[in-house]
């Protein structure tokens, strides 16, 4: 038997109101494109990639979650054993912002106490038509606790950061001991399976995948 190609999997949600670019930024990170006029999501869509962190490889099991009303009872359920929490907003729609609240009041209830959440302000490419200033957010993820980035989903400009930063933390709360590998958490060890000396394995674990819209 071959070894896994990664150690540990963490498992990931992205959550905000319809329209904010959750599933661009879920594709701009796994396949490195961004599809414009996306549809939106139907309850959820699911993505994959390997990275490294601190020299160990950790698979990433995305969630993207649909953001309409009539959805919501649909996609609490994928909160559960969350890792990490990506909340995202449309810096040019305010509305979104002003959501933030009751996504990160269902966030704080259905996920554990130790789950990572990102704040995300989306379309950072579209300076000109900002409706939220960074100050007014970054004081807002503060005040909550929160760890916060503007990205573009469009440019790619730190969505990379924004998956990193949060698999960063979820690794150091693994090392440090405040976090328990195999509970309800969302991180899961996976043990490297050796041939016997002298043996021949065959089979491998599972690599990235990817979603679709």
């Amino acid at each position: 038997m071959a070894s896994f190609p990664y150690e540990y999997i963490f498992k990931y949600i992205i959550i905000g109101d319809m329209g904010v670019g959750k599933s661009c930024l879920l594709h701009q990170f796994t396949e490195k494109k961004f599809i414009p006029d996306s549809p939106h999501t139907i309850g959820v869509e699911f993505g994959t990639r390997i990275i490294e962190v601190m020299g160990k490889k950790i698979k990433l099991q995305i969630w993207d979650t649909a953001g309409q009303e009539r959805f919501r009872a649909v996609t609490r359920s994928y909160y559960r054993g969350a890792a990490g929490a990506l909340l995202v907003y449309d810096i040019t729609r305010r509305p979104t912002y002003n959501h933030l609240t009751s996504w990160l009041t269902d966030a704080r209830n259905l996920t554990n106490p130790n789950t990572v959440i990102m704040m995300i302000g989306n379309k950072k490419d579209l300076e000109d038509q900002r409706d939220v200033t960074y100050e007014e957010a970054s004081n807002f993820a503060k005040e909550n606790g929160l760890i916060f980035l503007e990205a573009s989903a469009k440019t790619g400009e730190n969505v990379e950061e924004a998956f990193l930063k949060t698999a960063k933390l979820i690794f150091q709360s693994v090392q440090d001991g405040s976090v328990d590998v195999g509970s309800d958490i969302g991180v899961t060890k996976k043990t490297p399976l050796v041939p016997p000396s002298g043996g021949s394995g065959g089979g491998a674990g599972d690599g990235a995948g990817g979603c679709s819209c």
